[in-house]
């Protein structure tokens, strides 16, 4: 969430930040609109409260002095009945104003950095950069190829779960576990990350800790008769796995990798990708997550985007880096940039991995900080992206490594994961 001190000192600034996102962000009547009347109540309430508190410790002493002498102090202790009397309905009223400022807090988005490109949505995004050679002659979708090779099916995931599920057979399940396997080793032994295998099954404190919740509770699935969720990213869990926690400033930075199963309701996605694997309910993904200093959030940023390019290009696949504009990024974001597979069924390039810097945002709302070089406890920065959207890779490589015969071609890096095969032949 944004700094309490900085709303205070520098509104005018963040707000133009955050109508960089929208004008719906800081209209009349949202959250942000809200949140500075709210702030000035509560320290209005605070400061009576606490004058009133002096006040009863003035009047207690002459209470006190009083007695000693044998003097009556009957007005005394009329004055400090309804002192005591005040104080305690301010108290409630200050911590009813806190809660409701607390509340409104939790909705304000990150403000944008400068260096996000304007615009209001994925059309707005800029390009910066393509790697590899996107083919260009006539591949059918995957789910054609899939089902001609008889290892995606479809008809078995509706019925097991409903829409938007798969049940991988033979040498897709294969694939899908050769893919995270490989992911897995490639971040670990090349690019320092220390893995960890973390619950699928968080608490509300947790989704709220990185940003999930109050805003997206509508995209998340909810386990009936608890107040726990099934993870939409690693992203949650691993974040949080320092939650409320000071860390030394040496330990910095922070690089975990983890595999999971991701779970989303897509609620606003009716209608969009109804076929194939792009986007389903359930799928899985390896995530990549650092803790950090401010200072080094922009360098840790690239490190980031390039681990997960490298992925990309040892597997061969082309793909492009977007730079998300302001109205694309995502909530808890400062900066986004996106890495897009080539799937040439579609002739389009589609969203395979997005790494974003959140600055201090998260690290202030999960409580997770380190001692700066004072010793001071500041809140860390964090970042984290998809090192990669297994699912989504495995579709660009049935897609891209797909044979006039009907095989695939298993890219070279794989083929150890797969036990030597070199192809997937048709039954």
């Amino acid at each position: 969430m944004i700094d309490r001190q900085a709303l205070r000192r520098d509104y005018e600034v963040m707000q133009a930040a955050l109508a960089r996102r929208g004008e719906a962000v800081v209209a009349e009547g949202s959250a942000w609109a809200c949140l500075r009347g709210l702030d000035e109540n509560q320290r209005q309430l605070k400061s009576e409260s606490e004058t009133l508190q002096a006040e009863r410790n003035r009047v207690s002493k002459q209470i006190g002095m009083k007695k000693k002498q044998g003097e009556d102090s009957s007005a005394e202790m009329a004055a400090m009945g309804t002192l005591s009397g005040r104080v305690k309905e301010l108290d409630s009223l200050t911590r009813d104003a806190e809660a409701a400022f607390s509340e409104a807090l939790l909705e304000i988005p990150n403000p944008l950095l400068d260096s996000v490109p304007d615009g209001s949505d994925e059309a707005d995004n800029i390009e910066l950069r393509r790697w590899g050679e996107p083919r260009s002659d006539e591949v059918p979708p995957h789910w054609e190829i899939g089902a001609a090779l008889g290892i995606l099916d479809f008809d078995a995931g509706a019925k097991l779960a409903g829409s938007r599920f798969t049940v991988l057979r033979g040498a897709a399940a294969r694939l899908e576990r050769a893919l995270m396997q490989f992911m897995l080793d490639l971040h670990v032994d090349k690019h320092g990350y220390e893995e960890v295998w973390v619950p699928a099954i968080v608490n509300r404190k947790t989704m709220t800790g990185t940003g999930q919740l109050p805003k997206f509770e509508e995209d998340l699935y909810k386990l009936e008769g608890e107040d726990a969720f099934l993870i939409p990213t690693a992203e949650v869990p691993v974040t949080n796995l320092y939650q409320d926690m000071i860390l030394d400033a040496d330990v910095l930075p922070i690089r975990h990798c983890a595999y999971t199963p991701c779970f989303r309701r897509e609620a606003g996605s009716a209608g969009r990708d109804m076929r194939g694997m792009i986007r389903q309910h359930q799928f899985d993904k390896i995530e990549l997550v650092h803790l950090t200093t401010p200072a080094q959030a922009r360098s840790d940023l690239d490190a980031l985007i390039s681990h997960a390019e490298a992925v990309l290009q040892i597997l061969e696949l082309p793909y492009r880096v977007l730079s998300l504009c302001a109205g694309d990024v995502g909530f808890s974001a400062q900066q986004t940039f996106d890495l897009e597979v080539w799937l040439p069924s579609q002739k389009q390039y589609r969203e395979i991995s997005s790494c974003s810097t959140f600055g201090q945002f998260q690290g202030r709302r999960a409580g997770i900080r380190y001692r700066d070089e004072n010793g001071k406890p500041q809140p860390v920065a964090t970042l984290n992206g998809s090192g990669l959207a297994i699912g989504r890779c495995l579709v660009a490589v049935l897609e891209n490594g797909y044979q006039a015969d009907g095989s695939i071609t298993i890219p070279k890096a794989l083929q150890p994961y797969m036990g030597g095969m070199t192809t997937i032949q048709p039954r």
